[in-house]
């Protein structure tokens, strides 16, 4: 866990040239000297200066805000990731105060994306490598044939960074990538053996100290009172508690107004800003009304019932295939309508409501 946090910092902090956490200083550049390779980075002397020339592995000003830009952006799931806008400085191109999750989120998801505009080919497939590796490493379920490949692929993808990195960069932890695949086949997955669930808790119990001084007093007498509590609440009714409180983003509930639509819409989703209304095209409601006549479970006992209509009145079009067809060039959706208010009204509004969401749905995917 600790090592895929380092290795991030590592990544992270070259990238932006973030001070105190890159490995692209100038000592290093001195190191290359001496080492007599990748003559283009040397130090150069300029009257009475050195001059430190742009390595292609470092994000320029302007490359670097963009890059916050995309971090502070990124929006989570609830609960798969913290807000990692709270960590990123926009204008001086810095991202600062990373948690161990916060670096298992970046160097899996997001740093494989963000470089692509910014580095060359050879870096990003580098990079990507890297991340591939973690990913498959940190699976739930592992296999021996795969973890064995991946010892001898984390050879290839260092040897890689080699050719791009300075030296410096390659601190133990970069070596300790090589023993992650072998502690694996050991040791099992890493969702049994990493500490993210006890780290989590540790902060949980760390929001407890009240009296700075007396820290572990004041953890003690936060953990008795909240096992009291959750102990009797058991015994509570009518009361909400620890027991029944709703996650803070349920969107629908057993007394929620729409939950007699139909079996299509029963996933209800909560909207995001402003409430809009927008009119579809012709053909886009078109597609939205064959959407339902199509999905739909409710409706097909009056398509059904229409179908044979409509062979009682064309009895020449008895082949299923031919009255099909004919089924959807007559006036279907006026028929379906006619019944279904004669049979059943309140299914009708039903269907009419969620028709609407229908619309609002198809037009958003439209924008998209």
């Amino acid at each position: 866990m600790h090592v895929e946090k380092n290795v991030c910092e590592n990544v992270l902090g070259t990238l932006l040239n973030i001070k105190g956490k890159t490995k692209d200083t100038d000592k290093a550049r001195l190191d290359l000297e001496d080492m007599n390779i990748r003559k283009e980075l040397h130090l150069v002397r300029k009257n009475d200066h050195w001059v430190k020339p742009h390595a292609s592995y470092v994000l320029t000003r302007d490359e670097r805000k963009q890059f916050c830009n995309l971090l502070s952006s990124v929006r989570f799931p609830d609960g798969y990731a913290g807000n990692l806008a709270k960590n990123v400085n926009v204008e001086d191109g810095k991202v600062y105060g990373l948690k161990s999750h916060d670096c298992h989120v970046l160097i899996q998801r997001i740093i494989p994306i963000a470089i692509r505009p910014f580095m060359t080919k050879q870096i990003r497939d580098a990079i990507v490598e890297l991340s591939q590796f973690f990913k498959k490493l940190t699976e739930v379920t592992l296999y021996i044939a795969e973890l064995e490949a991946l010892q001898k692929n984390i050879v290839k993808i260092l040897c890689k960074l080699e050719q791009i990195f300075p030296p410096s960069f390659f601190t133990v932890m970069m070596h300790l990538c090589v023993h992650l695949p072998q502690e694996a086949i050991l040791g099992g997955s890493v969702q049994s053996r990493w500490m993210y669930p006890i780290e989590r808790y540790l902060g949980h119990l760390k929001k407890y100290v009240g009296n700075k001084a007396k820290p572990e007093g004041s953890i003690a007498e936060g953990y008795v009172v909240e096992e009291a509590i959750t102990f009797c609440s058991h015994y509570l009714r009518g009361v909400e508690s620890k027991l029944d409180k709703r996650d803070r983003n349920v969107d629908k509930t057993s007394s929620d107004a729409r939950s007699f639509a139909l079996d299509i819409f029963k996933l209800n989703g909560r909207g995001i800003g402003k409430k809009e209304v927008h009119m579809l095209p012709t053909n886009l409601m078109k597609k939205a009304i064959w959407f339902i006549f199509n999905n739909c479970q409710e409706v097909q006992p009056y398509l059904e019932e229409h179908l044979q209509i409509l062979q009682n009145k064309h009895p020449e079009s008895s082949n299923f295939l031919r009255c099909n067809s004919l089924h959807s060039r007559i006036g279907l959706q006026n028929e379906f309508e006619r019944c279904m208010c004669s049979i059943h009204l309140k299914l009708m509004r039903s269907y009419m409501h969620c028709l609407a969401f229908l619309i609002i749905e198809f037009h958003h995917k439209g924008d998209t």
